[in-house]
């Protein structure tokens, strides 16, 4: 069993016949940094406040360090939250923001100092421990808000979307904090976001959720590199996986504007159980327009001509249309092409992904 286990765990909420959680199941080893990631509604939210005890688990049982949870007030869990909105308080300063949870728990005053006075020193806030929220900027208040949390020494931080209300800037610099604190603390870690970014960036493991149902737990390479189904697959990576229905052929991928692929011959051979239609994914940046690669698939060339352009700084995105969809390639800098432009390129034959048509989930291949 891990440090939190979920089993079969879902939420109902009443007046509904439509379960915002369904059949959950995790386990949470210690000091592991988890991330619940989905598009909004998914249920990611819910998942923490359930673990939290401020959502009644309609089914399913949560342990935290091998002790049931599910009747357990949320106080006597052996956890802290950090939210979205700060829930600072406005009258008091940064000092007695952090220290007011210490003294609910009846902690003793000279222990509360030596507490606030390393949370503070530890998160940089020195400077503004004597100021009030509307005196401190959002990353100065989130940080306040990560104070409270880390100086009650719980088992469990749970972050609900904490760096939505900041700018990109800002976001980027506290992913950077937040990961170095909880590699500091070694605490147990769940965090909610809906920003894959977020979640590749900074945790152990994804959980990648889709209306209340898990669609894939893994390491965020494992994630990129070997996706479940079509939705995790678009949903983790930036630009979003190109999608192209096709058919198999014998060695040969035709695409609806038909257009040919030559497939390598290990994928051919187990693509051959698959009848009728598949889809075919592949990444931005496994559409090579550089000379190499253009000799080597010299015979799968393909042609466009660029809609749009994106200017990322160290890399361009390219968008034209192919294969009968709309399609972005991910190129250097150095390969710099205007709205307008006739453009060649070709698929990396080994980096294509496969999909059942209907199901959406991932065809499994070896590639030689």
């Amino acid at each position: 069993m891990g440090f939190i286990e979920l089993k079969n765990v879902c939420k109902i909420y009443d007046k509904t016949n439509k379960n915002a959680v369904t059949d959950f199941n995790l386990s949470i080893e210690e000091k592991e940094f988890i991330a619940f990631v989905g598009p909004s509604g998914c249920g990611k939210s819910t998942t923490l406040r359930m673990i939290a005890g401020f959502e009644d688990i309609s089914s399913g049982e949560l342990y935290i360090d091998g002790t049931k949870m599910n009747e357990v007030a949320p106080m006597d869990r052996g956890i802290s939250m950090v939210f979205q909105n700060y829930a600072l308080y406005p009258h008091m300063t940064v000092e007695k923001n952090i220290s007011y949870g210490l003294k609910n728990m009846k902690v003793p005053a000279d222990e509360i100092q030596k507490k606030v006075d390393w949370a503070v020193d530890i998160l940089g806030l020195q400077e503004y421990r004597y100021r009030k929220p509307k005196n401190l900027s959002g990353g100065q208040r989130q940080r306040v808000a990560l104070g409270r949390a880390i100086v009650k020494n719980q088992k469990v931080f749970l972050m609900d979307e904490p760096l939505s209300n900041l700018d990109a800037k800002l976001r980027v610099s506290m992913r950077n904090e937040i990961s170095k604190l909880h590699r500091q603390l070694g605490s147990t870690t769940i965090y909610v976001t809906h920003d894959q970014v977020e979640a590749m960036t900074m945790a152990d493991r994804i959980v990648i959720m889709k209306d209340g149902v898990v669609q894939q737990v893994g390491e965020p390479m494992e994630l990129y590199e070997h996706p479940a189904n079509k939705f995790v697959a678009g949903f983790i990576g930036s630009p979003q996986m190109n999608f192209y229905p096709v058919e198999v052929k014998g060695k040969e991928l035709v695409f609806e504007d038909n257009s040919k692929v030559t497939l390598l011959d290990s994928v051919a051979d187990q693509l051959k159980a698959h009848k009728g239609k598949l889809l075919m994914g592949i990444r931005g940046e496994d559409i090579k327009l550089d000379a190499q690669n253009m000799d080597l698939y010299n015979k799968d060339k393909q042609k466009a001509v660029v809609d749009n352009t994106e200017v990322m700084g160290n890399e361009n995105n390219l968008y034209f249309e192919f294969g009968g969809v709309t399609t972005v390639a991910r190129v250097s800098k150095y390969e710099v092409s205007k709205i307008g432009d006739s453009i060649e390129f070709v698929l990396m034959p080994h980096k294509m992904h496969f999909f059942d048509a209907e199901t959406e989930k991932a065809i499994e291949l070896q590639y030689e």
